[in-house]
């Protein structure tokens, strides 16, 4: 006899927040009945092969994280900011761009009828079967942005987006982020993942972009939780004609890191640009699931990914593209490198194509493999210490995508983190 499903436990099952309009009350609570019963992902879920085993959702996990209203010191950020403490907004350490064709609102200030629009919006740019997580996050989010771009909106600096967990308990956080660019606007939005504390906390996000003719969004995504913080998130996007999306997911290991990227192109010319790097050590793992849907014609897409891992670590890429009957005149192109840093080390990538036109230019490939000696041996010779030709080696393998991230004090920061990597990694001896 096959072994019974484990299934979500019935303590996720019961929000507690209600500051909520009541069109937002009834779609949480339409998402939480479907989650009844919902098996967890197991080895044999498809997705989920390599992950599911670092999943770890207990009872006390499922409290929703009390808010105490103090941000932590490291939320100095330049430009516009809005602040997220355990998945509730905090207005008083937050500064809202003061623009007339810029609408940023919590979910809790909207009318009745704003919520209504909201709620027929919500989860509409992902798939919810193979991102089922994101589903939970639709049955217990207490609190949500909403950020409206008017046509021709431009947002003149990065809107950064704090979302920090205070981990003084076991528990967990549910941010919700939907944004709606209209025709020819143009924003760039940053995400920033932070926490504090040590007990077992699960965070799970969702954020939403629909774009509009001839809108520009750049997405930036930084995880830096801390080694007690599960992370499930999940980003949708659905683009209409001539609009680009450009992502950039930079992201440091853990028990469990989880991103579902979807992206749907849906009108003739738009273009969508996917980046991401991932660094892993010691025991932890990180998990990048994205998907490109060429829907209409004459889109084109470009995803180049890299993952580094050493000591014991896990990460796993898998990259889709998508080609629709009617995607003629498509031009996708996916990479996927990776570096290994140690024996004990384990990557696994598998990049994608399902082609359903014949009018395409379509390419994916994959690498896996170390350091090359020889390289390490002509840096070593010219006087270089072996610890510091690793790591010019190594920042060389992934220098050319941190390079590309849009935001100066992104990448000070990644820089930053970076540099701990390299001392923990490359012990000088």
């Amino acid at each position: 006899m096959k072994p019974a499903p484990t299934l979500l436990s019935t303590a996720f099952l019961h929000p507690a927040g209600q500051a909520l309009p009541e069109p937002l009350l009834a779609l949480r609570k339409q998402r939480g009945a479907a989650l009844v019963d919902m098996p967890l992902p197991t080895r044999k879920t498809e997705n989920w092969k390599y992950s599911s085993k670092y999943l770890k959702l207990t009872d006390e996990m499922a409290i929703s994280l009390p808010v105490d209203g103090k941000a932590g010191s490291a939320l100095a950020v330049p430009g516009y900011k809005v602040v997220f403490i355990n998945g509730v907004i905090m207005p008083e350490a937050s500064d809202y761009p003061d623009l007339n064709n810029i609408l940023i609102q919590r979910f809790g200030d909207l009318s009745d009828t704003e919520a209504s629009e909201l709620a027929e919006r919500l989860d509409s740019t992902l798939n919810r079967k193979t991102v089922q997580l994101a589903c939970l996050n639709s049955a217990r989010f207490e609190d949500g942005l909403v950020i409206r771009l008017k046509p021709d909106a431009v947002l003149d600096q990065p809107l950064f987006i704090i979302h920090e967990v205070t981990a003084g308990a076991s528990g967990s956080a549910f941010p919700r982020i939907f944004v709606d660019a209209g025709r020819n606007s143009q924003m760039t939005l940053v995400e920033e993942y932070i926490s504090s504390g040590q007990e077992a906390v699960m965070v799970n996000t969702v954020t939403e972009f629909t774009l509009a003719e001839g809108a520009q969004v750049t997405n930036v995504r930084l995880n830096m939780d801390g080694e007690n913080v599960q992370h499930i998130g999940a980003t949708g996007v659905r683009q209409q004609r001539s609009s680009r999306f450009e992502s950039h997911c930079v992201g440091f290991g853990g028990p469990l890191r989880r991103h579902d990227l979807q992206v749907h192109l849906e009108g003739e010319g738009a273009e969508c640009k996917l980046n991401g790097v991932v660094v892993t050590q010691g025991t932890q793992h990180y998990d990048n699931h994205t998907t490109i849907e060429h829907i209409a014609a004459h889109c084109n897409s470009e995803e180049t990914y890299r993952n580094i891992a050493a000591d014991k670590s896990h990460a796993v890429f898998n990259g889709r593209i998508h080609i629709h009957p009617d995607a003629q005149k498509s031009n996708a192109n996916m990479n996927n490198k990776n570096l290994l840093l140690t024996t004990g080390a384990e990557i696994d990538t598998k990049p994608e194509l399902e082609i359903y036109a014949d009018d395409v230019k379509c390419a994916h490939g994959a690498t896996i493999g170390q350091l090359d000696e020889e390289s390490l041996f002509y840096l070593v010779s010219r006087g270089i210490s072996r610890r510091d030709a690793n790591v010019l080696l190594t920042m060389a393998f992934i220098n050319e995508l941190v390079a590309q991230v849009p935001v100066e004090a992104v990448k000070e920061t990644v820089q930053a983190r970076l540099n701990q990597f390299f001392d923990q990694a490359f012990q000088e001896v």
